[in-house]
């Protein structure tokens, strides 16, 4: 894990890359950013988290990072102790957490559905979706941070993907006042995070939904082989890729702020 401050004072404002090793953006958009030395008005913690996982280009070594904050794992494991250390670097903070997706090639925003703090810092992005999820969904990782938001900056280890992570990381420093430029919460589409759809078994899966539109009852949204998957009530696809997960699609979605 490299840890890395700029500005005097004690950091309550941090960014973390690099959380899985096969998503790179977020590593990519921090050394911009310490290449770039900003003058800031506040001071921020920069982490890239897995490097072990980054340089092999894995996701993890042992262990997925994202789940491994509330897991009771073996510490002697690589991403069990990382977890203890990172949390302990991040206690307390506002925090920026950047990956990557197979699904969406735009970067939209994950928090917790309660987070109403974060979610006016995450509208204020430049993300075009929001998708709130419930604790015991698990998806952003577990800490004791002021803040926690999660940001999907594109798909996994393209060039687009590290533009939109540096982005979103500039409009961040901006939003919680570590840059100039102010910048307010606007109108986001706003998605809660429901069930998994299982990936029957097959050689070959395909997508036709695309994320965040509206499938209808009975519209064909995948198929397994020769095998199609129709809609048995409306939902909006979230995390859907026909490869990014091994046993899922991805997830079905409503809207919140309809």
């Amino acid at each position: 894990m490299r840890v890395t401050q700029l500005g005097d004072g004690r950091p309550e404002i941090a960014v973390v890359g690099a959380i899985h090793g096969d998503e790179p953006c977020g590593a990519r958009a921090i050394e911009r950013i310490l290449i770039e030395k900003p003058l800031l008005e506040k001071p921020v913690t920069f982490v890239v988290a897995n490097e072990k996982a980054l340089d092999r280009g894995v996701r993890y070594v042992d262990a997925d990072l994202n789940r491994a904050f509330e897991d009771g794992g073996d510490p002697r494991d690589h991403e069990y102790g990382l977890a203890r250390r990172l949390a302990e670097v991040l206690a307390g903070c506002t925090v920026l957490s950047i990956h990557s997706t197979q699904s969406h090639p735009e970067p939209f925003g994950i928090i917790n559905a309660e987070a109403d703090a974060a979610a006016d810092i995450v509208r204020s992005l430049p993300i075009e979706a929001l998708v709130e999820v419930t604790e015991n969904e698990g998806r952003p990782f577990a800490i004791e941070a002021a803040e926690l938001m999660e940001v999907e900056a594109g798909y996994q280890k393209s060039p687009r993907a590290s533009a939109n992570a540096y982005r979103v990381t500039r409009a961040f420093l901006e939003a919680t006042g570590a840059l100039p430029g102010a910048r307010e919460p606007r109108e986001v589409p706003t998605f809660s995070l429901g069930d998994p759809i299982a990936k029957p078994a097959a050689t070959r899966y395909e997508v036709f939904a695309e994320n965040f539109a509206r499938v209808e009852a009975g519209e064909v949204f995948a198929a397994a082989d020769e095998h199609e998957l129709r809609a048995d009530t409306p939902f909006y696809p979230v995390l859907f890729s026909a490869n990014g997960y091994r046993d899922i699609f991805g997830y079905t979605g409503q809207r919140a702020d309809a």
